[in-house]
């Protein structure tokens, strides 16, 4: 079970006297496990998080709670929250609406180079943009026009494109592979969306299988 409130033991055994009442609080997503950001909780701030489920931040410049997000809209959903083994740092795994950075990026750290295990942390992020063009006008982009379709027509898609991938494999075409994969892989993100699913549910089930079962927020 994932911990969106600290125990009332683990809340009396954090060392806020160790940095004048501010612990450093960093923020990883929940799902793709990029660092987003680095901000600071009291007390107050670290409650408001809980109970709101929106990660809060208190502010040193200004002086005050800040709730990420907002005056952008770009929230930072609250899934987990732990403290490290000196109990002076807070871990935050987080659902992010939008791109965390005021510059329009996914993380404040980017653009820092990741390794190839890091770079699918932009599954997530085209995920979260294909929810956001459910309910756009289809003639804004493919996506839309997808999704205006209907599920019979998304499904055939993903079967073309799996049929499209295999036939490349076949071919010894690794070019075509790649490209034929990554459409098979935006269709079938298309489909979960259009079915309420998404990526977690997928590696959740992937985890089961293999006794590795991390549970589900």
């Amino acid at each position: 079970m994932l911990n969106k409130k600290l125990s009332a033991e683990q809340r009396a055994k954090l060392a806020w006297q160790k940095s004048n009442g501010l612990l450093p609080a960093i923020v990883q997503h929940a799902v793709s496990g990029e660092v987003l950001m680095l901000g600071f909780m009291n007390e107050e701030a670290l409650t408001a998080t809980e109970a709101s489920g929106r990660v809060t931040f208190y502010s040193r410049s200004k002086g005050r709670l800040w709730v990420k997000g907002e005056t952008s809209n770009n929230f930072l959903n609250v899934v987990e929250i732990a403290a490290d083994c000196d109990d002076d740092t807070l871990l935050i795994l987080a659902q992010p609406e939008g791109p965390t950075c005021h510059r329009g990026t996914s993380s404040c750290f980017s653009p820092c180079s990741l390794p190839a295990a890091g770079r699918l942390a932009f599954l997530p992020e085209l995920e979260q943009l294909l929810a956001q063009r459910k309910k756009a006008d289809p003639e804004s982009s493919y996506t839309a026009r997808l999704y205006a379709s209907g599920t019979k027509r998304i499904a055939q898609k993903v079967g073309e494109e799996g049929v499209e991938a295999a036939l490349a494999a076949m071919a010894r075409d690794r070019d075509e592979l790649t490209n034929e994969a990554a459409d098979l892989v935006y269709h079938l993100l298309v489909l979960l969306q259009d079915q309420a699913l998404d990526l977690d549910a997928v590696v959740r089930c992937l985890e089961k299988r293999h006794g590795k079962d991390s549970g589900s927020p």
